[in-house]
């Protein structure tokens, strides 16, 4: 016990804390359990250990849930001996390398009501079905990748408020002629889609993307078999999958053909797609008028961010597939997003936007209600017009 709180202590006192993911302020700290769900490398560990640095009490305890502690103790035995010398913030750090974890973390909410339990895990991971039902007692969230206007701060240090989508669709000239006297968005953003993503560029793109690359691999080789029961076999046939959709991306997929083309049947395909999905590698969009079932295939997929794009190797994307890719990773992360009838997406049930260069015209979504026209190389947006890279400050 005493080694981890030294080991807790060092960590909490060598954290950065200049500049803080979104989710960092967005979260209740009032609610006793909390999940941060995310993939590896967007900072889950950095956001849990910011927490505890900066928790008004100094009886926090951060731990790995790997650490060698766990080898010949429990997590409910280190929670009960930190309750005695007066811990009341636990924070677990990738709680699904332990087994039985979240029967261990409900015993803890139930038996302590004076500890707060700030947890993160894999996105892959679905705390709802897991083994002991924590729905009714964990406020959940999932941090996704930086966004543009996350990426301005983290990498230039040049720092603006999150706008929401109302704001944008509503406001955005006037939104604009302000951030435009503050900076010059196409100054930043190209280098964003190529390596803004991940909060650890530090330069050197090939530096990043072999990085980004690491990445992939351990989603697929580690964390897909620690929380699926998938061999190594169709592990391989996950990262053949990946790769073909990075070379074809915006996908209208084929089931039967790229069945064919991967080696996997149907179900075990669209299984994949759907881990592919939770493991924050691909975004599937459904049709608006489609029911989403388990084996319905997807309409369409893009890769999660165009930086995975760039480490998958293609380093010319298709400037369709760029502005569309950009768009679908900034609206999915708080919106709804599907494929409506007219348009190119449809968000919320409501807002219907049509994606394209700076000269794209309406006539898609002519006298469609709550319609808007994206375009790229737009500094200023007019009328129904707006900017693609706004889309960037939703968070």
């Amino acid at each position: 016990m005493e080694a981890l709180l030294e080991k807790s202590r060092k960590k909490l006192k060598s954290v950065p804390l200049e500049f803080k993911r979104f989710l960092y302020r967005r979260i209740n700290y009032e609610q006793r359990l909390i999940s941060i769900l995310g993939a590896r490398g967007v900072g889950k560990t950095t956001l849990i250990q910011q927490i505890g640095s900066e928790w008004k009490s100094k009886t926090s305890l951060y731990v790995a849930l790997d650490d060698l502690f766990f080898t010949d103790n429990t997590l409910y035995g280190l929670a009960e001996d930190f309750k005695k010398i007066g811990g009341n913030l636990l924070l677990l750090d990738e709680v699904h390398k332990y087994p039985n974890w979240s029967r261990e973390i409900k015993l803890i909410y139930d038996d302590f009501p004076e500890m707060k339990v700030i947890f993160t895990s894999s996105s892959l991971m679905d705390i709802y079905h897991a083994e002991s039902d924590l729905s009714r007692r964990a406020s959940s969230h999932l941090l996704p990748e930086m966004s543009f206007r996350e990426c301005l701060e983290f990498q230039y240090a040049i720092e603006f408020s999150a706008l929401s989508l109302e704001d944008i669709v509503n406001h955005h000239e006037d939104i604009t002629l302000n951030l435009l006297e503050q900076f010059k968005p196409f100054k930043y953003f190209t280098s964003y889609l190529r390596h803004g993503s991940y909060p650890y560029y530090e330069g050197d793109e090939y530096d990043y993307h072999q990085k980004l690359r690491n990445t992939i691999n351990l989603v697929l080789d580690v964390d897909v078999p620690a929380i699926q029961r998938i061999d190594y076999e169709s592990i391989a046939k996950f990262k053949r999958l990946l790769y073909i959709l990075a070379a074809n991306v915006p996908y209208t997929p084929n089931i039967s053909k790229l069945s064919d083309r991967v080696k996997l049947h149907r179900n075990a395909l669209v299984l994949a797609l759907q881990l592919l999905g939770k493991a924050e590698l691909i975004h599937s969009l459904y049709k608006q008028s489609r029911s989403i079932s388990q084996l319905n295939k997807p309409d369409k997929i893009f890769l999660n961010n165009l930086n995975l794009n760039y480490a998958l190797g293609n380093n010319n994307p298709d400037t369709g597939n760029l502005r569309e890719t950009f768009f679908v990773s900034q609206l999915s992360v708080d919106h709804k997003i599907a494929l409506p009838g007219k348009g190119d997406f449809i968000v919320d049930d409501k807002y219907i936007f049509e994606v394209g260069g700076k000269y794209k015209t309406k006539k898609q979504i002519l006298n469609q209600p709550d319609a808007f026209v994206v375009k790229d190389n737009l500094e200023i947006g007019v009328l129904n017009n707006i900017p693609l890279w706004l889309f960037g400050f939703l968070y």
